[in-house]
């Protein structure tokens, strides 16, 4: 078949090849790859274009754990494996024991006395990172094209509140008091995390619902890992600034480490990873802010989202107020995109009322017009997102290494 790769053969209906996922080529970019590697962890780097790096660490192994029939012992096995501290189980396969005993090493480059000033900052701040890790970053990434057509088409898309479950324990991880100590839990997530995208890189291209949809030949490069990364603490950081809520620079600093450290962690290049915060701002407009989009895909699983809030306070979480909600956190085009309605009331509410609640919460201004009359309202709304982020959380969550996609004959729960 000359000239036939493998989306080629699936689109034509024909049968999957024995290619190996990064022989592929993958989509090309809008504008060239310019971010400096010396706006990096690193300081240096080859400059090569993150669209065009994937795992190669990590996809050879699970493709082979895979192909093998061995990842349902390994996930049984994986499922005691819970600390950081915690030694690896017997019985792994060894080229998959080599590998991850590789993977749990913290960079060489990670500063401690930030990591412990990080736990104060989420400490204080745990309120709002609920709220925006759950209905900034989460909503977002439903407007990230090739993440909701990765999640939409993968195992993770037949059972949102599962995959919610899974991605939701990154954030609480993070935020943690012990997140990379020892007794915490963070390195495994990661860990885990990086074999599961090893996994769904070698799955999805063999799903012809995802190839006939998706862009690329390949899911889950070094750029979408960095995309997705940039909706979390780039994204939650412009938004605790944009509310002016006081943070100190030190504070501010130590929160970009955990999460530079996270990056490392799931197996970016450091020669990606911001180093500053003007740093990660400028890389997020070249890769997150330009190819934010709607979806048929997004649209689904945003709208599945926007249920959530229905099991916990029917009066506070409505659909529409969470709708509202993502429309003053998104922008009114992200949210038409997502047929998100226009609210009458909580549309005005958010966006007048605010920034003054934010101050009142923060000891900036005294309680006044209009949000005296508004201030429980708002208080209770940022209790309840928060509360129905953190109900995701269901106990015990084991990550585990996928052997297929999503059966699009059934429907989703």
């Amino acid at each position: 078949m000359d000239g036939l790769n493998r989306r080629d053969a699936l689109k034509a209906g024909g049968v999957l090849g024995a290619l190996g996922a990064l022989g592929l080529a993958t989509t090309a970019r809008a504008e060239p790859w310019s971010w400096s590697p010396e706006e990096s962890v690193a300081g240096s780097g080859s400059g090569v274009d993150p669209l065009t790096v994937w795992d190669p660490e990590a996809d050879p192994v699970v493709a082979r754990l895979i192909d093998s029939g061995q990842v349902p012992r390994v996930n049984e096995l994986l499922r005691t494996w819970t600390r950081n501290g915690q030694p690896l189980p017997d019985g792994l396969p060894s080229e998959l024991r080599d590998f991850m005993e590789y993977a749990r090493r913290m960079p060489q480059w990670t500063d401690y006395g930030k990591l412990n000033t990080a736990i104060e900052f989420n400490k204080k701040r745990g309120l709002y990172l609920g709220v925006l890790y759950g209905f900034a970053s989460g909503m977002m990434s439903t407007v990230i094209p090739k993440e909701a057509r990765s999640v939409y088409y993968s195992k993770g898309g037949h059972d949102l509140e599962d995959r919610i479950s899974k991605t939701a324990k990154l954030g609480y991880d993070i935020g943690s008091n012990n997140a990379y100590a020892a007794d915490g839990e963070m390195i495994i997530t990661c860990v885990k995390t990086r074999l599961v995208h090893a996994a769904v890189r070698h799955l999805l291209p063999q799903s012809p619902h995802w190839v006939q949809s998706a862009e690329e030949d390949v899911p889950i490069s070094q750029n979408d890992i960095m995309v997705t990364w940039h909706s979390l603490p780039t994204t939650v950081m412009k938004h605790l600034n944009n509310w002016k809520v006081p943070i100190p620079h030190h504070e501010s600093e130590a929160f970009l480490h955990s999460w530079q450290v996270a990056a490392h962690m799931l197996g970016v290049r450091d020669e990606y990873i911001p180093k500053s915060w003007p740093a990660a701002n400028s890389q997020a407009a070249q890769v997150l802010d330009p190819i934010l989009a709607a979806t048929p895909e997004g649209a689904k699983l945003a709208d599945r989202l926007l249920s959530l809030g229905a099991n916990i306070d029917l009066a506070i979480l409505t659909k529409p107020v969470l709708g509202s909600f993502t429309r003053f956190l998104l922008g009114d085009k992200i949210a038409d995109g997502l047929a998100i309605p226009r609210e009458p009331v909580w549309d005005p509410l958010l966006r007048f009322s605010w920034g003054p609640f934010i101050a009142v919460r923060e000891g900036v201004l005294g309680a006044v017009p209009p949000v005296g009359d508004a201030y429980w309202l708002l208080d209770e709304f940022l209790r309840k997102a928060a509360l129905t982020y953190l109900a995701e959380l269901r106990l015990p969550i084991s990550i585990e290494i996928p052997t297929m996609n999503r059966d699009m004959s059934v429907p989703p729960r």
